[in-house]
């Protein structure tokens, strides 16, 4: 179900797929088509899909979605850059991308400088999904607030193809497969 907003001020967006930058005049009418870990995914009055962050939530209408600093108590920048994955969405399907299967390595190793460097490799439910570039620079943006984290590789691959068989139970509940 769609929510029909009107941006209060210009907005820094990315366009869906290509992952272009774009901005978002204010006063620019859009509808919400989803709104999953952390980022509004919106429909323009072009016809075209883009992606807005959750710290801009606010001009939208919406919750602003704070930084990865905020739930960092406690935890290892191990289960802190995981917890980051499990926010990344394909703006089409409302399933994490650690729960469709879809990233095979997150590692993290010291950079001779100081912090970490994250090294994450992914796939996409087709090859000829065009939402690789987008869902990369979401990666890696997400990894990059996480405390401690200096540096994000992140790359897609083919090998192994994703299948079903990869997603969590969770994921097929959620997506009426079980």
């Amino acid at each position: 179900m769609q929510k029909e907003v009107t941006t209060t001020r210009e907005i820094e967006a990315r366009e869906i797929p290509s992952g272009t930058k774009l901005t978002i005049p204010e006063g620019t009418p859009l509808a919400i088509t989803q709104s999953l870990g952390g980022a509004y995914t919106v429909i323009t009055p072009y016809g075209s899909m883009a992606r807005i962050d959750g710290k801009d939530g606010d001009a939208i209408g919406q919750e602003v979605v704070g930084s990865a600093e905020a739930a960092a108590a406690g935890k290892t920048t191990d289960e802190m850059a995981w917890e980051q994955l499990k926010t990344c969405y394909d703006p089409e399907i409302p399933v994490n991308i650690v729960d469709l299967g879809l990233v095979y390595k997150c590692e993290l190793a010291p950079r001779p400088e100081g912090g970490q460097k994250a090294e994450v490799r992914f796939t996409l439910t087709a090859p000829g999904c065009g939402m690789g570039d987008t869902l990369k620079e979401d990666i890696r943006q997400k990894l990059l607030s996480v405390p401690g984290i200096e540096e994000a590789d992140v790359q897609v691959m083919f090998d192994p193809p994703w299948s079903m068989s990869m997603m969590s139970d969770a994921a097929k509940l959620q997506l009426g497969l079980m």
